[in-house]
């Protein structure tokens, strides 16, 4: 293990900040997640680029919408050529964020409004401007010669597939100072660490420690199923990266209990189930769950359901304490890898008919654009996302209907700055907007004199408020926060239905809950197979605009176009 720059100490209380905070171990099952990407949410010292004072300003908005937990992407120091997920220093905050103070100030604000703290921690690769990557391509015998995979040659694991195929033609690249290729399984300026050298696992595990100590309440862990590579395999969920993640989770339970560990793995549901880890050797505690998310866009378009239940039929139950992480849209493409070549063309088509609206394998816009602005859809992919079994991360400005701009480069026109209000600057910043992180969406429809936060809170019938009411809706029953699932079977494929029952903690109320949802633009009238629900069983509405009862002898719900019901049984 190396040793550590100075960093700023933490504040007195930060233990009993942190213990405090992390009260309940399983707090995750029933918290509605939301993520920011820092340098486009709130700028609080007038430079154009959002920051820990303006987040740590805007907490009661999130605490007003009803967010339980805020996740922040990479704000270490960083050159910026992937958002901050090449990072230079893992042990500090990038200047233009401001300083650990600022971090630490963030963290006990949220805390003190009952919101959790979750921080991307980037384990696969650095930056090539990191210390480290200098240190060991100049002094290849040097402590830090070893930190990266080199090779002579660049035919070694010729069966691992290139994941930024806009981009890059290989996984190995060369380098003209220490003469050998470098091994990278993103851009060629973020080298991949070398897990197998003991003194790198113990880098990692230092600064586990170090932001743990600080009082965060989550690690989402990026791209973690390309931490090994080896010979003859596709250098992915390798029993070796298995083996250190329930290294982390071990460090954790024993020394920062209540820590969550979220994973990021892009792949089946089969193979990302096993980041759970096992009863003898837990790894995470949360995992995203890519292949859904395809399918209810597919669902929409389509006006059918059987991507959808399929998609649900081949996904492993979690082990106890494990659970899936559901989401729309984020701030990355709306990736297509876990869907067949004949839906990714028709997806394209439906929803990226530019070619300047792609990347990679998937999808640069944002949730708004992607369903035209239409408010019932809105409203029936929410109410699907806040329903199904799982906890739901948000993306910052979905909830106003935030728009997008694709001629930006990559992915970073789905990072614009958020829209405040209607001022110039969209509140966001008080800089010269010239000077703004990225430029503010113009896009008829979606400028921030259309779309903003104050408008919306003052209107009873706007977006943002019918979200912040569905949030409200779902908190208030538990069942719909971590009870079990079943299908219901209906007779029409354009309907999706189940049922949200019990709860893990068993706990509370515990009637059922129907969800029903109508992907058509077509009202729909279905039976429902609820033989086990007596009909003169009452029923009460939770949310949406389904009308559910029992008539001629049968369960059937009466579904405007892109309809939906949440619907309680006593």
């Amino acid at each position: 293990m190396t040793d550590s720059l100075p960093v700023a100490p933490l504040p007195e209380d930060a233990a009993e900040l942190a213990a405090e905070a992390r009260s309940d171990l399983e707090w995750y099952r029933d918290a509605v997640f939301y993520q920011v990407v820092l340098p486009s949410f709130a700028d609080g010292n007038k430079d154009g680029i959002g920051d820990f004072v303006g987040l740590t300003n805007k907490l009661d908005y999130l605490s007003w919408l009803g967010i339980d937990a805020v996740w922040v992407p990479p704000f270490y120091p960083s050159p910026l050529g992937d958002g901050g997920y090449d990072v230079a220093d893992y042990l500090d905050v990038a200047p233009q964020y401001g300083t650990l103070g600022d971090f630490d100030r963030f963290v006990e604000e949220a805390h003190r409004q009952g919101i959790k703290v979750v921080i991307d921690l980037v384990m696969n690769h650095t930056s090539s401007a990191h210390p480290w990557f200098e240190a060991s391509r100049t002094d290849p015998d040097g402590p830090y010669g070893d930190y990266y995979v080199w090779r002579d040659t660049d035919q070694d694991y010729p069966d691992v597939r290139v994941i930024f195929v806009d981009t890059e033609e290989s996984n190995w690249a060369w380098d003209e100072v220490r003469g050998q290729y470098y091994w990278h399984r993103f851009f060629s300026h973020q080298p991949d660490l070398n897990f197998e050298n003991p003194a790198v696992r113990e880098e990692m595990l230092s600064v586990v420690r170090f932001w743990c100590a600080r009082g965060i309440d989550g690690l989402r862990l990026d791209a973690i199923p390309y931490l090994y590579e080896a010979e003859g395999t596709n250098g992915e969920n390798l029993p070796a990266t298995h083996h250190f993640i329930a290294e982390v989770r071990r460090v954790l339970d024993q020394e920062f209990p209540g820590i969550v560990l979220v994973a990021e793995a892009n792949q089946p549901p089969g193979q990302v189930v096993e980041y759970f880890g096992t009863p003898d050797a837990p790894e995470c505690h949360m995992c995203f769950h890519f292949p859904l998310m395809p399918q209810i866009f597919k669902a929409v378009k389509s006006e059918e359901t059987s991507g959808l239940l399929s998609a649900w039929q081949h996904t492993p139950v979690p082990p106890a304490g494990g659970l899936w992480g559901l989401f729309l849209r984020n701030h990355d493409e709306l990736t297509l890898e876990m869907v067949s070549d004949e839906e990714r063309w028709q997806m394209y088509k439906w929803y990226a008919p530019e070619p300047r609206m792609r990347a990679n394998v998937g999808i640069r816009r944002r949730l708004s654009p992607l369903l035209d602005a239409d408010r019932p859809t809105l409203e029936l992919v929410h109410a699907l996302l806040l329903s199904l079994p799982g906890a739901p991360f948000l993306y910052y400005g979905d909830e106003i209907g935030m728009g997008d701009t694709i001629e930006l480069y990559d992915r970073d026109g789905v990072r614009t700055p958020m829209q405040w209000d209607d001022t110039e600057g969209a509140g966001f910043s008080e800089a010269p907007i010239e000077r703004f992180y990225l430029p503010l969406v113009s896009r008829e429809g979606y400028s921030s004199q259309e779309v903003n936060v104050a408008t919306q809170e003052g209107d009873p019938d706007s977006w943002l408020n019918w979200v912040r009411a569905l949030l409200a809706a779902r908190k208030a029953v538990r069942t719909l926060q971590d009870g079990l699932f079943d299908i219901i079977q209906t007779d029409d494929p354009a309907v999706f239905a189940y049922w949200r029952r019990g709860t893990w903690r068993a706990l509370g109320d515990n009637a059922p809950v129907l969800c029903v949802f109508n992907f058509s633009t077509e009202p729909k009238v279905v039976s429902l197979e609820m033989a086990e629900v007596e009909p003169a069983a009452s029923a009460r509405w939770v949310a949406g605009n389904a009308v559910v009862e029992h008539a001629r002898g049968r369960w059937q719900a009466q579904l405007p176009p892109r309809g939906f019901g949440w619907v309680e049984f006593g």
